[in-house]
């Protein structure tokens, strides 16, 4: 089956006057048809600019430097502007973290959805306005006939990103991707509108990108989880697998880092020592050695490459099945926090 998303050693690069930093360093993921795949990390680990250079919308001076993104069986990392315009909106739907930055405060919504159609679909103005109510009724607003007519400083934050929702759906896209799609909200409004990109994308097939820094959110939708950290790929797998087993030292410090909701005085939460290194500062080796608890030699020295780890793919040299082992007595102390290295590492 063809990949709804397929990005390949994806490179995104920003020029400055000191050198060129690297944002993005090769890349690589699928999202399948229908699938929901979470892209998670702190501030800086290179979430948005992914999803800025799929649908090509990289601030300059940045670029793709290398590496491809396909959406099916196209390529369009190297598109001409006009042609990735008609992608955008038609094949491609974007969330944004903020409604009031899609939506124009100047125009009423209805507007602004049957324009949308309009622009991506050929038909009549009547029929993109019918269609523009159905999907105001779909993402949950009431009265839909009568708030088309209305402004968006008329709808309340958690209606504007249901209004943001439709819009992304549009000219029903192959994916969606949704930049943090519920910070700018409260709690409760978050789970709904978190519950209705979920059951929109199943009920149309459509595939999600979802971007975020908020592991529940992740554990509570997405089918696989992308953990990126310093522009690279940390580990890649099914949600539950990374959220109850994390095999990267890096995503098993995001999943300590979460309150539980059992009581118990003796399950402290644990810290990540240290922050996300600048983009012009990232260090040999491994990325996230400087932080790690089981960093050793080969850490500091060599870049891992992705290895199977239990039920993910981690990039980290404690799942190298070649050569360059740990030390003992740092296969043991991963050991014992679940991370899972051969036994033949650990010793008796």
């Amino acid at each position: 089956m063809t990949a709804a998303l397929s990005v390949r050693n994806l490179r995104v690069e920003i020029p400055t006057r000191r050198g060129v930093l690297t944002a993005i360093d090769d890349l690589s993921f699928d999202i399948a048809p229908g699938e929901v795949l979470g892209v998670v990390g702190e501030s800086g680990a290179g979430k948005s600019i992914t999803g800025s250079a799929i649908i090509g919308l990289l601030d300059p001076p940045g670029r793709i430097a290398g590496g491809e993104i396909r959406l099916g069986a196209e390529r369009i990392d190297n598109l001409s502007p006009s042609a990735m315009r008609q992608i955008r909106g038609k094949r491609i739907g974007m969330i944004f973290q903020d409604p009031l930055t899609s939506l124009n405060p100047l125009y009423r919504i209805g507007d602004q959805l049957t324009e949308t159609i309009l622009t991506h679909e050929k038909i009549s103005a009547q029929a993109a306005a019918d269609k523009a109510e159905r999907l105001l009724i779909e993402v949950g607003i009431p009265a839909a006939g009568t708030r088309m007519s209305s402004y968006p400083h008329q709808f309340s934050g958690g209606m504007r990103q249901r209004v943001v929702i439709a819009l992304a759906l549009a000219a029903d896209p192959e994916l969606v991707i949704a930049d943090e799609p519920t910070t700018a909200l409260d709690v409760s409004v978050q789970a709904q509108i978190i519950a209705l990109i979920k059951r929109l994308c199943k009920d149309r097939g459509t595939s999600v990108m979802l971007i975020t820094h908020d592991m529940g959110v992740i554990a509570e939708t997405a089918d696989r989880v992308c953990v990126l950290y310093a522009g690279r790929l940390a580990e890649i797998g099914k949600v539950g697998d990374v959220v109850k087993r994390a095999q990267h030292p890096y995503t098993h410090g995001l999943m300590a880092a979460i309150p539980s909701l059992v009581d118990d005085p003796s399950d402290k939460l644990e810290q990540i020592p240290g922050s996300m290194p600048r983009l012009g500062a990232i260090p040999a080796g491994c990325a996230f050695n400087p932080r790690c608890l089981y960093r050793f030699e080969r850490c500091v020295k060599e870049r891992p490459g992705i290895y199977p780890a239990l039920g993910s793919r981690a990039s980290c040299f404690l799942h190298d099945p070649a050569g360059g082992a740990p030390p003992a007595d740092i296969a043991r102390k991963a050991a014992a926090t679940g991370i899972e290295v051969p036994a033949a590492r650990v010793g008796p």
